[in-house]
């Protein structure tokens, strides 16, 4: 999550076609959930895909997860920085799609764009939580919608482009370590936002928050290797272990503040 989109095709017929039926959906503009160019691109030539039930309840879902990062986050800007928060917009899509960073499919996972500050989702990401890496839960969904709002508050706070800047005249291994800290400080972000959620929202039920520690285990890098047969190789690593991604959550979590989520003045990830 978080990651850099794969260059994969533009969006296809029938892409485009399932975002807009989500649009429809939602009750918003189809414009606004769709990448650079709209509509527009080479027409797919395999069959239409149908908008399910199962995608309508995601999309409701993810628009009510977005609504509430909106609200929590407009007041912790306020209350905390004394500025105003511009919301992200998320792209709920299916199969594939464009953004201002490459291409996405539904093998790129969910990630955020900072150049065209769009939340990128696919609908079948909820799906490969739960039947392959073991999280399942609304709230652990939801807790993947959150890190990936954390990054646009990251971008909101000058923290991203900086970071990025960095990455990228450094060496890969010294750029993985700062990709690494990029993550773990949205993961506190998103237990900021549980933090907020629960206490002023009414919407978190009992075991919610163990369905989002269980989620940010269950994608940590070092997990994520040892499920796919492969020896845990830190200087690969660029989201963090399995510890770590848990324990900045409740890092998050527990304090409620955001300067006690900066990852980047730290030795003890």
């Amino acid at each position: 999550m978080g990651g850099g989109a794969a260059r994969v095709g533009g969006i296809g017929g029938a892409g485009a076609i399932v975002v807009f039926l989500i649009a429809i959906f939602l009750g918003v503009d189809p414009s606004q959930l769709l990448g650079p160019g709209g509509m527009g691109g080479e027409i797919s030539s395999a069959a239409p895909v149908e908008l399910t039930e199962e995608d309508r309840a995601e999309g409701e879902f993810v628009s009510v997860v977005l609504a509430d990062t909106e609200e929590i986050w407009t007041r912790v800007f306020q209350e905390q920085l004394g500025e105003a928060y511009r919301p992200a917009t998320l792209v709920l899509f299916k199969e594939a799609t464009r953004s201002d960073c490459g291409g996405a499919s539904e093998a790129t996972g969910p990630f955020y764009c900072p150049m065209d500050r769009k939340v990128y989702l696919d609908t079948a990401f909820f799906t490969t939580m739960h039947r392959q890496l073991g999280a399942s839960g609304d709230f652990a969904a939801a807790y993947v919608v959150a890190h990936e709002i954390g990054h646009h508050v990251q971008n909101e706070l000058g923290i991203l482009s900086k970071a990025n800047e960095i990455r990228a005249r450094v060496s890969q291994e010294e750029s993985n370590a700062i990709s690494v800290r990029i993550e773990l400080q949205a993961d506190c972000l998103s237990g900021i936002w549980a933090r907020e959620a629960a206490e002023s929202l009414g919407t978190v039920e009992r075991g919610d928050l163990e369905e989002a520690v269980n989620a940010a285990r269950q994608i940590g890098d070092d997990t994520l290797q040892r499920n796919a047969g492969q020896r845990p190789m830190p200087h690969t690593f660029t989201h963090g272990t399995s510890e770590q991604r848990s324990r900045w959550f409740m890092i998050g979590l527990q304090s409620g503040r955001l300067a006690d989520c900066d990852t980047f003045q730290t030795d003890e990830l």
